[in-house]
């Protein structure tokens, strides 16, 4: 029987003794005992998180709520194609929507700053771009898990769709500064649409996008070059064209290192990225066609937070009840990669 979700609940000793103990009961199956102290280390609207030590190493339970369950049958998916390049699951809960996972090691937002940073994505990017390259001829089966369909046809649907979601935020909680660039967004229908029409012609297939591509979510080996690299918390996922990844990846770089979209640094990540894709398009047109993605994973990032947030109410989300909107005006900034207004 499920036990629900929520904040609330989550933050209970009766919860956390029942997740606790599921846990425990998979560790044993596995040969596994804990041997020190459960902690609660992350809880938010959309999820939580248990830190489990055992005499094999730390494992996480993942709660998430309801809106991103999809995440069991993606890490089934994962360990028949791309193993190597995500964590495997030790067990899971459908019906709770529970995921036990080993703990992936250092992450790359740990490990590298600067110049490290550009150089370790110059590395890991093009292992992301051939996890997505094996991920193509499995497009009907990620979103039977329930991924959402974020392709580009159907985007100037989704586009309206956010303009809603925001718009109704904007009335609600939002001053004028905010309706104004619900108004202003919404101008640019016509535009948005082009873009879509353009995405919608490329030569590039649909795959996964993780939605959430920041060095944070990059576990990587230190210990040599050429060391394992996988990609986790996949809770943000969507079927989209796969350069849509490079919003958040592309962004966090340009605003860490305080960057223009023209700088050198910033094109090297991106033609790493790209490199793995020259066999379907010249390298200008799939610069172009990032820039495409980009502008419109834009949509896509303000309805995957609506997404996160709807489940509980926007009544609990707090500060993050602005990420949607925040989301949803960046279209107004000339830059495709930035990621927020």
């Amino acid at each position: 029987m499920a036990l629900g979700f929520g904040l609330a609940l989550w933050s209970t000793p009766a919860w956390r003794d029942t997740a606790v103990a599921w846990a425990e009961s998979r560790l044993r199956a596995a040969g596994l005992q804990r041997t020190g102290e459960v902690t609660q280390p992350h809880l938010r609207p959309w999820g939580t998180v248990l830190r489990i030590p055992t005499d094999g190493g730390v494992y996480w339970l993942k709660a998430p709520g309801p809106q991103t369950t999809f995440e069991i049958g993606l890490y089934q998916l994962f360990s028949e194609v791309c193993p190597e390049r995500t964590l495997t699951a030790l067990a899971a809960d459908a019906e709770q929507g529970w995921i036990l996972l080993p703990d992936g090691g250092p992450v790359l937002g740990d490990s590298a700053q600067g110049t490290a940073l550009v150089e370790a994505l110059e590395e890991a990017l093009p292992r992301y771009a051939r996890l997505q390259r094996e991920l193509m001829p499995h497009v009907d089966r990620l979103l039977r898990t329930g991924v959402a369909d974020m392709r580009a046809a159907g985007m100037p649907q989704r586009f309206e769709q956010a303009l809603g979601v925001v718009g109704a935020y904007a009335e609600r909680h939002g001053d004028e500064a905010d309706r104004r660039a619900h108004h202003d967004i919404g101008a640019m229908r016509e535009l948005f649409g082009s873009w879509c029409a353009e995405l919608a012609s490329s030569p590039v297939p649909a795959s996964l996008d993780h939605g959430d591509l920041h060095p944070w979510n990059i576990f990587t080996s230190t210990a040599s070059p050429g060391g394992r690299t996988a990609f986790y918390d996949w809770g943000d996922s969507v079927v989209t064209h796969p350069f849509a990844s490079m919003l958040t990846a592309l962004g966090v770089v340009r605003q860490f290192l305080g960057v223009t979209d023209e700088d050198p640094a910033l094109h090297r990540v991106r033609d790493a990225y790209l490199g793995v894709f020259t066999d379907l398009a010249p390298p200008d047109a799939l610069a172009r066609d990032l820039e495409l993605a980009c502008r419109v994973a834009k949509v896509t990032r303000a309805l995957t937070w609506d997404r996160s947030l709807q489940a509980q109410g926007y009544e609990e989300a707090g500060a993050f009840g602005r990420a949607p909107l925040e989301s949803l005006k960046s279209l107004l900034d000339p830059s495709p990669f930035q990621l927020s207004a």
